[in-house]
């Protein structure tokens, strides 16, 4: 979309009364927006929303201003979520399974072992699956831009043994994401999870609060956290992806031709982020081998099946509801047996 110079009154966002949209001759940003996120600054994910920030700026002549603030710099992830639905962040970066501490539903793509690769993620999440949790996020007063950015399949990293077999999670002290959806796989895995903020996940396992940690290995390679685990397990668990948010009422009184360019930007810097996880997948092994960990495989068929034995699935399926439910096992037939 090419927009031509336009003026118009404003009682939106900006203070002026009459502003130029994208005009010639702006002398500043008339519409500076804080994005927030706890991933670190070399995070494919900021790599390309700093992409985004400056095709916004340049096709907006300098009037749309967006600053990113990683590695958790506003506040913890549990902390900007409020932030954001209170108005005091304009956009945020924000996963699905953190999201579900506003609606158990919005979580529901991260239930265990729902999909088995890339194809079956974005056909529900760009399909009607991805629609109904759009609108349960609205629904709370944040607005997410129509693609969703990827946060990766998770993975299990451990310090003094390999996970191999649902069997080494017994009694095991695992940092997990201070959602209640992480927490409860991991109990019914026997396991003693731990929820602890991303922001202060590295220190705890510096310091053996917990003995490990599950993430997808992007997160592990860019935070470091081969200095502090010796074992990665592909158990490929669970997946989530990360939602650009924007506070409802800041957004709904920006201009259309604001948040036009501004959606336009994000989502095609989503896409490329997308393109940049499942690609670096290999390579990220390599690297992470070469860093001094260990690379495990496991059967994941035989933590599944622990899962179901243990009521897993049928106690989350009650929490999402019957609506979410269907719509998540019409992408996932093997969550209905």
């Amino acid at each position: 979309m090419t927009i031509k110079r336009r003026t118009f009154l404003s009682g939106t966002a900006a203070s002026a009364a009459s502003i130029s949209v994208f005009g010639i001759g702006s002398a500043k940003a008339a519409f500076t927006l804080k994005y927030a996120n706890s991933l670190a600054v070399s995070h494919p994910l900021n790599i390309r929303m700093n992409e985004a920030a400056e095709r916004i700026a340049k096709e907006t002549n300098g009037e749309v201003k967006i600053r990113v603030f990683p590695s958790g710099q506003l506040g913890s992830d549990t902390e900007t979520i409020s932030q954001a639905v209170s108005g005091n962040i304009e956009l945020l970066g924000m996963t699905n399974i953190l999201l579900a501490s506003l609606d158990p539903a919005i979580g529901c793509p991260t239930i265990g072992f729902a999909f088995a690769n890339y194809k079956e993620v974005w056909s529900a999440i760009d399909g009607d699956l991805g629609a109904f949790i759009r609108g349960r996020i609205a629904s709370k007063g944040l607005i997410p831009m129509s693609r969703s950015w990827d946060n990766g399949f998770r993975n299990i990293t451990t310090r003094a043994k390999p996970i191999k077999t649902p069997e080494d999670l017994n009694g095991f002290k695992i940092r997990v994401a201070v959602t209640p959806m992480s927490t409860s796989l991991f109990q019914a895995l026997g396991a003693a999870p731990t929820p602890i903020n991303f922001s202060e996940l590295y220190s705890a396992l510096q310091t053996r609060i917990v003995d490990g940690q599950e993430n997808p290995l992007v997160l592990i390679h860019t935070s470091k956290l081969y200095e502090v685990q010796k074992h990665l397990s592909l158990s490929n668990h669970m997946w989530d992806g990360y939602w650009c948010l924007a506070n409802k009422s800041y957004w709904e009184k920006l201009p259309a031709p604001v948040r036009e360019v501004i959606e336009k930007h994000i989502n095609q810097s989503g896409l490329d982020q997308r393109n940049d996880i499942e690609s670096s997948t290999e390579k990220l092994k390599a690297e992470l081998a070469a860093k001094g960990m260990e690379i495990v495989a496991v059967d994941e068929k035989q933590f599944q099946e622990k899962l179901r034995k243990a009521g897993f699935y049928s106690s989350w399926k009650d929490k999402f509801g019957a609506e979410a439910w269907n719509m998540l096992v019409k992408y996932s037939p093997g969550l209905a047996q």
